[in-house]
């Protein structure tokens, strides 16, 4: 779901750029460094998103996406919607890892406790 996430903010971001420019008088250069910068910082970061560190790294891109508002307002609400689906996205991933693994952990210990079963009744 983050990956999800940071693919739609990635094209939010990089249409951002020719607003920045055209609209709101941001230099070519700056406009370009930051849009078409977070944009390939969201797309690398979605196919990274399988190391623990990823995760801490979009939360910064969030703040990133915010702090563009300053350039151009609209990026405060965008921003900050981007921002409370990642947080939902990560936080309702970690809960399904956590089940996932819970799910696993209880399916071990059955197929550990029929084995066992089987090879006492067996010997």
């Amino acid at each position: 779901m983050c990956a999800a996430v940071l693919a739609l903010e990635a094209i939010t971001v990089g249409l951002a750029t020719p607003v920045l420019i055209s609209i709101e008088n941001v230099g070519v250069g700056l406009a370009l460094t930051l849009g078409l910068g977070l944009c390939v910082i969201c797309l690398v970061l979605s196919g990274m998103l399988r190391r623990p560190w990823a995760y801490t790294a979009g939360w910064v891109v969030q703040v990133a996406a915010i702090a563009m508002g300053f350039l151009t307002p609209i990026m405060f609400v965008l921003g900050i919607v981007f921002a409370i689906l990642w947080a939902m996205a990560d936080l309702l991933g970690r809960k399904i890892d956590r089940e996932r693994a819970a799910a696993y952990a209880a399916l071990d210990a059955q197929l550990a406790a029929e084995s066992g079963e089987t090879g006492q009744d067996v010997g």
